[in-house]
């Protein structure tokens, strides 16, 4: 395949480039955080707290309020974020693709930070909250509005929110027109359930003291502009929507491959595996936003409900439609890596899956009868996050009895990470005398067209949270879909946790197992390696 890229300067301009929509303002609030120690708080969530501040995005009356076990006061805890974000910037992280940070923009935020410290299952650390939440109201105008935001190990969800509500902290007291005079949201982290039937149990412990329309179940994937792209890229284009369907699409491959290993989440990787720790959520993410039908409206139930509509129309994956691996030792970007029954916190017999391939299926009008294929591991040969799509063959008559050969595929790639963008694959005659075809690519990158600001995955999402915005956020019956939709596999797998787990080198694509998934349908999967993945973590 031709693929010739320039990567000078680029001289791509916007083709037309009317005011950008403002941005609502946030309404005051304060955002109190509990596992304020953990490593999500110091590495997500104030960074991208940071990063709103230094967008004026933050609203100017804000308070943030850390919960933890572990003694600590404001000032320490304040000095070791900042000591995070600087690590960040001397690092050179790639979400803080800057030479420092801008002090002015800490100092907003820095101001407003104070912390509580107490045990998350005592009434006690709850009475604390309401004094700390009262102080900012005080010094900060918060105006009665909280966030309460889950960054803490999922045994805890219930206990926090049942706490909360005993202390009257989740209440939305209404004015005399019957609208809140404050408001209370709570985030919660993934993972929301480890099977069907904890999913359920935690959804229905959850809206016991709280409505649906104050929780928002966090998922970063979300958060990226690659992701949310999918949408305007499929309904404010009308040359895609006819050929969006069975008529015109082969099948679907959605692959999230990273390069990393479990590092120090060995404990945390033991209980949840590749499966729950990545399909029901990110891939399944990806999944509905590629084949949902076009929502009546942009608003937040809109389009949930047709999201809800493809996993509601997905039948139960079949155990032998599954295939799961766990990484052996081997070289990964020119490093040596250690097995993962090597790595800590990780048993020396354990059977748990670092990588799983399945073929999926939608039961509806535009999807019957295409396969959905998707994968994910560690430790694999590049980080590459994609979506390729692959239209059905052109037919051969007309070029019979040419020297063309066989006509290549047409590949629709949209890239999600690490080189954001969207490819499109079609073949082109070669000049000369003889007809004879070639596969050429166009090829659009964001970052040619883009100027990037410094993002974590977490500012959108947060942004969203203060505005009431839950677009990006799942429905419990979502939630539960997606469950369903695994739960005979990880059932299969439990059954027979032993002797058939293949094991596939670090820095490679994934088991054998895998392409034979692939192989029982006459297909094969793209290299993981191929255009679009990147060479680094």
């Amino acid at each position: 395949m031709l693929d010739k890229q320039s990567r000078t300067a680029p001289t791509a301009q916007v083709v037309e480039s009317p005011p950008r929509r403002q941005m609502k303002s946030a309404d005051p609030c304060a955002i109190v955080i509990f596992g304020a120690g953990g490593d999500l708080t110091k590495r997500l969530v104030t960074p991208a707290l940071y990063n709103l501040a230094h967008t004026k995005a933050l609203p100017e009356k804000f308070s943030f309020i850390g919960v933890d076990h572990g003694e600590g006061t404001a000032e320490s805890w304040r000095n070791h974020l900042h000591d995070m974000l600087k690590s960040f910037v001397r690092n050179g992280a790639a979400e803080f693709d800057v030479d420092q940070i801008d002090e002015a923009a800490w100092k907003r935020l820095a101001e407003k930070i104070s912390y509580v410290q107490g045990d998350f299952t005592k009434p006690e650390l709850y009475e604390k909250i309401c004094v700390a939440l009262a102080e900012a109201e005080k010094t900060n105008g918060t105006q009665g509005n909280v966030i309460f935001y889950l960054a803490v190990g999922d045994r805890f969800f219930s206990t926090v929110v049942e706490q909360l509500c005993k202390a009257k902290l989740t209440d939305q007291y209404e004015d005399e027109d019957g609208k809140p005079r404050f408001w209370r949201r709570v985030v919660i982290e993934k993972p929301f359930g480890h099977s069907l039937e904890s999913a359920r149990a935690l959804n229905a412990s959850i809206l016991r003291t709280l409505h649906e329309d104050q929780i928002f179940r966090i998922d970063h994937f979300l958060g990226k502009d690659t992701v949310q792209s999918i949408m305007a890229f499929r309904f404010a284009n009308g040359l895609f929507e006819p050929i969006w369907n069975r008529d015109r699409i082969d099948h679907v491959q959605i692959t999230v491959a990273e390069t990393v290993g479990v590092e120090r989440r060995g404990r945390f990787y033991e209980a949840t595996g590749a499966l729950r720790d990545m399909v029901p959520n990110h891939v399944f993410t990806l999944l509905s936003m590629v084949a949902m039908e076009p929502p009546t409206g942009f608003d937040a139930a809109a389009i949930r409900s047709k999201k809800a509509e493809v996993l509601a129309a997905m039948p139960a994956v079949k155990p032998a439609q599954a295939v799961r691996g766990q990484y052996g030792a081997g070289t990964v970007l020119d490093k040596t890596m250690k097995a993962y029954r090597q790595e800590p916190n990780v048993a020396p017999d354990s059977n748990v899956e670092t990588y799983v391939a399945m073929r999926l299926e939608i039961d509806n009008w535009r999807w019957a009868g295409v396969p959905f294929y998707i994968r994910t591991g560690k430790h694999m040969s590049q980080r590459n996050t994609e979506i390729a799509i692959r239209f059905k063959q052109a037919p051969y008559a007309a070029f019979h009895g040419t020297p063309v050969g066989t006509l290549r595929a047409n590949w629709l790639v949209l890239r999600i990470a690490p080189d954001e963008g969207i490819s499109l694959q079609f073949e082109v005659k070669r000049p000369g005398p003889v007809v004879d075809l070639a596969a050429v690519k166009m090829d659009f990158r964001y970052d040619d067209w883009f100027s990037k600001e410094p993002n974590v995955g977490y500012e959108t999402l947060l942004y969203d949270v203060m505005i009431g915005d839950p677009t990006l956020f799942m429905r419990a019956d979502m939630v539960e879909q997606t469950w369903r939709i695994v739960q005979p596999v990880l059932d299969a797998w439990a059954k027979n946790c032993a002797a058939d787990l293949p094991i596939y080198s670090a820095g490679s694509s994934g088991p054998s197992e895998a392409d034979a998934l692939l192989a029982r349908d006459g297909r094969h999967w793209r290299p993981v390696n191929g255009p679009g993945a990147v060479k680094s973590q």
